[in-house]
């Protein structure tokens, strides 16, 4: 997927655990080799090509083209799986997979807290320490090693963190109406919900929206928050945002 996923476990038998995160490295590399769209051998670009039908590929890939369907009716059309045309559902992969790893982590006996760090973009279940929550800091994408904020937990057994931006790749997010790298006045969308999955799709569709019609859309989605820097150094934050700073 391009990128590097960190693992945080607390709690749990140690052999136990070892053998989970053997099992949820194998599905991210599993994850890869089938929705890569740089490998022509990948399911999901002999899919493209029409090479095979979705019910001849592994079942996860009718699951994330389903979620990506459904990221798309939400969005109005502004998160895609088809912005450039051929099919490309990498745009939620990721943070499907970071969740689906968090998850079954979080199955293994007596542990009680995850988190999962795929690129930036975080899912944590349980708490860090007995009645202590996981904090994530939000990097400023105007400060480098500064931080805009800092999200915590508290209160939430699930939550994730994901930033879509031009800090860090460049104009890399698509506008899915034109094809081409959108132009807003935004340069980091945050957003903060209960599933990695959906929260990296947001972002990536709020940042294509701007600022204005970006925060007004995350305001409407429920149990989701966002925050949105501009250009100018301009914050912008959902109503409730502020009950999970800290």
């Amino acid at each position: 997927m391009g990128t590097v996923f960190s693992f945080d476990v607390r709690g749990g038998e140690p052999r136990a655990v070892r053998a989970a995160l053997a099992e949820a490295v194998a599905a991210l590399h599993e994850a890869d080799a089938v929705f890569s769209t740089y490998r022509e051998d990948s399911e999901i670009a002999r899919l493209a090509r029409g090479e095979l039908t979705v019910d001849r590929c592994a079942p996860e890939v009718a699951e994330v083209l389903d979620l990506a369907a459904e990221a798309e009716r939400v969005s109005e059309g502004w998160f895609s799986s088809r912005y450039r045309g051929p099919l490309d559902p990498t745009g939620i992969v990721k943070g499907w997979a970071a969740e689906r790893a968090a998850r079954l982590l979080a199955g293994v006996a007596g542990v009680r807290g995850v988190s999962v760090n795929g690129g930036g973009d975080v899912q944590l279940l349980g708490t860090a320490e007995p009645q202590r929550p996981w904090r994530v800091g939000v990097s400023d994408p105007l400060r480098p090693g500064g931080l805009a904020a800092v999200i915590s937990t508290a209160g939430a057994a699930e939550l994730s963190v994901a930033t879509s931006g031009t800090a860090e790749r460049g104009a890399h997010i698509v506008d899915p109406r034109t094809g081409k790298p959108a132009v807003t006045d935004l340069v980091a969308v945050t957003v903060v919900g209960p599933r990695l999955t959906w929260v990296d799709c947001w972002a990536t569709a709020a940042f294509a929206m701007g600022s204005r019609a970006g925060l007004a859309w995350l305001e409407s989605l429920p149990d989701v928050e966002g925050l949105l820097i501009t250009a100018g150094d301009e914050v912008r934050c959902t109503g409730g945002l502020a009950a999970r700073l800290g």
